[in-house]
């Protein structure tokens, strides 16, 4: 039994309050405060919960000094080079990679669940032609609730796992309509005899008129990227998840709830802005006018796609999606075209300049996703939807580890009060 301890004293009342320390598998130990509100009569201060753990999981593990991550074990370099997509969605979700008959009966989940309500195309149709496809993700994602209400027990272990399936099944269709609906293309259906990226692809440029032929190495490089975002542990949208999982609302509801923060700047729209600053840069030429403001400390601009608010070494993402992303510029022929010059001259410089390597900021995986998205035709306001479809399966993975503990309490954060004491009201005519 652990017995390791942290005292809390109150300098005013001279009380003292033992917190356990929970030690963790890997990272810092934890200092259970739960029962300091009641000892102490206080609570901790944590804005943006930093120094803040919410619950206990198994799913993913982050090292941001020495740039490790871990899926339920498994390096992720290991994943990305030997696994798919669909395996890491099993790792998370279950806690083990499948076995040959597991990954079957997976994919023939995903065959089975792909396709859409065909009332759904109404609820598309509500939406202007220009609207974004975030506003949109979270809207059809949201109406998922209203047509598979019928078997949505959420303390029914089976009923979770057929949200899952349904989810991850449909999530490619649902991210590739919103595509073609702006575009006013006529939407196609998944395919059965195709991969679960193949099909995204498919029903994203595929013409109804004419067959359609993949790029393999288009088809790895988007397989990669997808592996890369799946899940990474208690960040601000899977955060939301949690918490909107917590009042026991309708698992769809609460992945569009995790859909609407990714679509926020500050987190999920990080490899859109590495692309508007290529296009601003415009050429190779003004490089290092670009970079001297950057260095700048009385200017604003920076530097998208270079360091990384976790890794304070290096993103162990990037390293994996580096190799990637010059491959698929390689095989596309796109090496020479000006936004990819642009791209591959900051990142030599970020590696090789002292101002970059003394503060750490290195390409991170925003920079060469961002890259890629754009050489295999994605539109910008496509990026984030793309890591939503590669983070439903951590969402929907953490919100299923948390209904499985039982007993799950509503979250509900503290605050500190700092507005007016109490006062009397006074009336309309005297005031």
């Amino acid at each position: 039994m652990n017995t390791k301890t942290v005292t809390i004293t109150d300098d005013t009342t001279g009380k003292s309050f033992k917190c356990p320390v929970r030690e963790a598998v890997h990272g810092h130990p934890v200092i259970d405060c739960q029962a300091l509100p009641k000892e102490l009569g206080m609570f901790t201060f944590d804005p943006a919960f930093m120094t803040t753990a919410s619950c206990e999981s198994k799913i993913t593990f982050i090292d941001g000094d020495k740039g490790i991550l871990l899926h339920g074990g498994y390096p992720i370099d290991q994943l990305a080079e030997k696994s798919s997509f669909l395996e890491v969605f099993h790792l998370l979700f279950y806690g083990e990679l499948p076995s040959a008959e597991q990954l079957i009966s997976l994919k023939t989940s995903m065959n089975s669940h792909s396709m859409l309500h065909e009332g759904l195309r109404s609820v598309y149709n509500g939406f202007r032609r220009d609207a974004h496809p975030m506003a949109m993700l979270v809207g059809i994602v949201g109406a998922l609730s209203a047509y598979y209400h019928d078997s949505m027990d959420i303390n029914n272990k089976r009923h979770r796992e057929l949200c899952a399936l349904r989810l991850i099944a449909k999530m490619p269709t649902i991210a590739a309509n919103c595509y073609r609906y702006t575009k006013g293309l006529p939407y196609v259906y998944p395919r059965n005899d195709l991969s679960y990226v193949e099909n995204f692809i498919y029903m994203m440029f595929s013409a109804p008129t004419e067959e359609y032929k993949f790029n393999k190495t288009a088809v790895h490089a988007l397989e990669t990227m997808l592996i890369l975002h799946a899940d990474h542990e208690q960040n601000a949208s899977t955060s939301t998840v949690r918490l909107a999982g917590s009042s026991q609302a309708n698992p769809f509801a609460c992945i569009a709830a995790g859909i609407a923060t990714l679509w926020g700047p500050a987190h999920g729209g990080a490899n859109e802005a590495v692309i508007r600053m290529l296009q601003e840069i415009q050429d190779v030429k003004n490089i290092p006018d670009y970079i001297a403001r950057v260095k700048d400390k009385n200017n604003p601009t920076r530097l998208m796609g270079f360091g990384h608010r976790v890794y304070k070494n290096f993103d162990p993402r990037a390293k994996i999606i580096n190799q990637v992303c010059h491959e698929l510029l390689h095989e596309l022929n796109a090496e020479h075209a000006p936004l990819f010059e642009i791209a591959m001259e900051l990142e030599r410089i970020a590696l090789e300049d002292e101002y970059f390597i003394e503060r750490k900021l290195y390409p991170n995986v925003d920079f060469y996703s961002g890259i890629i998205l754009s050489a295999l035709g994605i539109p910008l306001n496509m990026f984030t939807a793309m890591f939503a479809l590669a983070r439903t399966a951590g969402w929907i993975s953490q919100w299923n580890e948390m209904m499985e503990e039982g007993n799950v309490k509503i979250g509900r954060p503290r605050q500190l009060y700092v507005g007016a004491a109490m006062r009397d009201y006074v009336d309309l005519g005297k005031r």
